[in-house]
């Protein structure tokens, strides 16, 4: 539709049908035959506005999206379609690895092509919007949302942020029906929940705001995010569905965000909760004056909005907030198409890019795998006797929360994947979801102490991460870390592999195995891709993109923190009146960018200068597998500021490249160290660099830097 044919409509609507327009509901509230439901009766609403409203959230299948509708569009008086929205975090019908495990790839490309196949799968299912990429800032794995995003990192999360986009959208959402909106989410702070404790408070400064959490969110809007998502927590005391310093102010004004924004589920009503409103009247009154334009299933606006407009002013907000959501259903071509293709041949049909889906989901799962540690016991070899042992030796469920519209029967076990690769394995899964018994462990002990080597497969529930699945407590439950302390003393040949959507506390699980493999909740093709990667006809290449704590008192934890006035320090470890734990360490149990290979590498500086010219810097790095087997390795360039006129890191990464190479293989790589990448927020929330000296270290992971080469910058 044209632009001054969209004007034109919008000037036809009733005020009701504009407030309409800025609800957004399930599907249940309408039946099967297109009539008013359960919930509306519920809810108290007035069943002559349903078929004003402007969006349905939850949608599973093209048969439900077109039913509704085809039924909605024959009772709308101006025939605005609905525009269709739902959860496609990481995959549709076929589940990729969780955003966790794909952030360990460090392989923008890898994600911006995961997100355009969940697009064309999510596109035949109806779906036009999708709630994702989560662009939050994350420290705290108490907080159980930490699968669905990027990690500790915001350069990290700011490119693969931008790439989620990028591969939902395209680059023509009007006329590439195989794609979808992006709604970029949850701004801001949400993971910043005190205690890691979900939907509490948060507590930071702006200037923590600005260098940290706005990063990934600016590369969003950047790259075209069609929507932004408010979150559940507080900003400066205000809850964010009700903040309009942060969505005007901030988001609209000094990010330069012009489409639309909608509450997360049941927000704007929870202001009443968080006690900034007596009731629905006032909680729609300052969501709807904050900035929020849609309100996600909640009955607020639906109800309260007629009492909440009424000066001049509030009703240009209102054709503002209207403006924004008809323009997202025009961007998206459903003037021209409600259904946005579900009715031309062969649309729907999965099958066509079923193949093509489930190789990248195999190779994505191959490369999000981590190596946590291996004693020489990995790769195992072919003849070689095996015992597949554990709660997750056959179980389905590997999928990862915000998996919905995958099938978990169609997920292929690891028990499946190996015995693929060797008729030398042995299986004996164990319960899964209560504690082991002293038979089942006694059972594992008897049959490890028969073959060469033994894998042991454990970790969490899927139920266990996701929303409202925060953790007191981070070590493995139900006598999972007995059973590998048991098989281990009776064969330190013992290989474990994790399934799970979140950094754990592994202390006792380290020191009781010769090989730890972070396998993550891997996805449809879990079992096949560890496989693999346990043969050795895949090599691990994953990076952590968060930190796995020593202890739960560690958390939140970055590897990216603050100097401090009393640092500890090789000089002085174990002493006094400095920064440590009397009775831990500081330093993470395994650090942001670690990760193993089955090859060798070996790093040397070929060539830098000490003084930045021209606004860039470079430095060449020869890189030499000098191990045995292939391998893939991230090389990783973090600076640190020496002088800066507010506290900052101790070191930040900048850029990181992969490198492929066989045994014996060397390779001379180029970083590009710029003028932007030296800038920070000082006191005064401007960015830019300080002229100083900086120092540059090279390496392959937040804490193996070899390479250090200090240099001055002048502005």
């Amino acid at each position: 539709m044209k632009e001054q044919d969209l004007k034109q409509l919008l000037k036809e609507m009733t005020p009701a049908e504009k407030m309409g327009q800025l609800v957004q509901l399930t599907p249940d509230f309408f039946s099967e035959g297109g009539e008013i439901t359960g919930p509306v009766e519920e809810w108290h609403l007035d069943p002559t506005h349903l078929f004003e409203i402007g969006s349905v959230l939850g949608v599973t299948t093209a048969a439900q999206v077109e039913k509704i509708q085809r039924e909605y569009l024959a009772k709308s008086r101006l025939k605005i379609p609905l525009v269709f929205m739902a959860d496609v975090i990481h995959g549709s019908v076929t589940t990729f690895p969780i955003p966790l495990a794909m952030a360990a790839m460090f392989d923008a490309t890898e994600i911006e092509e995961m997100a355009r196949l969940s697009a064309l799968e999510a596109s035949k299912g109806g779906v036009q919007v999708t709630f994702s990429p989560m662009a939050d800032y994350m420290k705290d794995s108490r907080w159980g949302r930490v699968m669905e995003g990027n990690g500790e990192d915001p350069t990290l999360s700011k490119v693969l942020t931008a790439a989620y986009v990028k591969g939902y959208q395209g680059s023509d959402l009007a006329h590439d029906k195989q794609h979808i909106a992006s709604c970029v989410k949850h701004f801001v702070g949400y993971a910043a929940a005190q205690g890691g404790r979900d939907y509490n408070t948060v507590d930071f400064s702006d200037l923590e705001l600005y260098q940290n959490y706005l990063p990934a969110f600016q590369a969003a809007i950047a790259s075209g995010a069609e929507m932004v998502m408010t979150s559940f927590n507080t900003v400066r005391g205000i809850p964010s569905s009700g903040n309009k310093a942060l969505l005007e102010d901030l988001l609209r004004q000094k990010l330069g965000f012009d489409k639309m924004v909608i509450s997360d589920w049941g927000a704007v009503s929870e202001l009443i909760n968080h006690r900034v409103a007596s009731d629905k009247y006032e909680a729609a009154d300052l969501a709807f004056h904050a900035g929020v334009d849609m309100d996600m299933m909640g009955d607020a606006y639906f109800t309260e909005l007629p009492q909440v407009i009424q000066t001049k002013a509030d009703q240009e907000r209102l054709d503002q907030a209207v403006w924004r959501v008809l323009s997202l259903k025009n961007k998206l071509g459903l003037f021209e198409d409600p259904y946005r293709g579900l009715q031309d041949p062969g649309f729907t049909d999965l099958n066509a890019s079923r193949e093509e889906v489930e190789a990248a989901a195999l190779r994505i799962a191959q490369k999000s795998q981590v190596l946590l540690k291996n004693d020489g016991l990995l790769p195992l070899a072919k003849d070689e006797t095996v015992a597949l042992i554990g709660t997750k030796a056959t179980s389905q469920d590997i999928l990862g929360n915000w998996s919905w519209i995958g099938d978990p029967k169609e997920a292929i076990s690891l028990a499946e994947g190996m015995a693929g690769k060797s008729a030398q394995v042995t299986c004996l899964p164990l319960t899964e979801g209560q504690n082991l018994t002293e038979d089942e462990i006694e059972a594992a002990v008897t049959l490890s102490k028969k073959v060469d080597k033994v894998v042991v497969a454990v970790g969490e529930l899927s139920t266990e991460v996701g929303e409202a699945t925060s953790m007191a407590h981070l070590k493995l439950k139900r006598k999972q870390a007995e059973l590998i302390q048991a098989l281990y003393q009776a064969n330190p040949h013992l290989v474990v592999v994790l399934f799970n959507g979140r950094p754990l506390d592994l202390t006792n699980i380290v020191e009781n195995c010769g090989a730890l493999l972070e396998a993550w909740f891997p996805g449809k093709m879990g079992g096949v891709a560890i496989a693999d990667i346990l043969y050795g006809t895949a090599t691990p290449q994953g990076k952590l993109p968060m930190s796995f704590p020593r202890a739960v008192g560690q958390l939140p934890y970055t590897y990216a923190g603050l100097s401090t006035g009393r640092p500890e320090t090789k000089a002085n470890k174990g002493g006094i009146y400095i920064s440590n734990y009397h009775d831990e360490d500081n330093e993470a149990l395994f650090a942001f960018g670690h990760g193993l290979t089955y090859g060798a590498c070996d790093l040397a500086l070929v060539s830098a200068a000490d003084q930045m010219t021209n606004g860039a810097l470079q430095f060449a790095v020869s890189v030499q597998n000098t191990g045995a087997y292939p391998m893939t390795e991230t090389i990783q360039l973090y600076v640190q500021d020496e002088v800066a006129q507010v506290a900052r890191p101790i070191k930040e990464l900048k850029h990181w490249q992969k490198v492929s190479l066989a045994p014996g293989q060397s390779h001379e790589i180029t970083f590009t160290v710029t003028e932007d990448d030296l800038a920070y927020y000082h006191s005064d929330l401007e960015r830019s660099a300080d002229t100083g000296y900086f120092k540059a270290f090279i390496g392959t992971s937040s804490e193996k830097l070899p390479l250090t080469q200090r240099f001055y910058f002048q502005k």
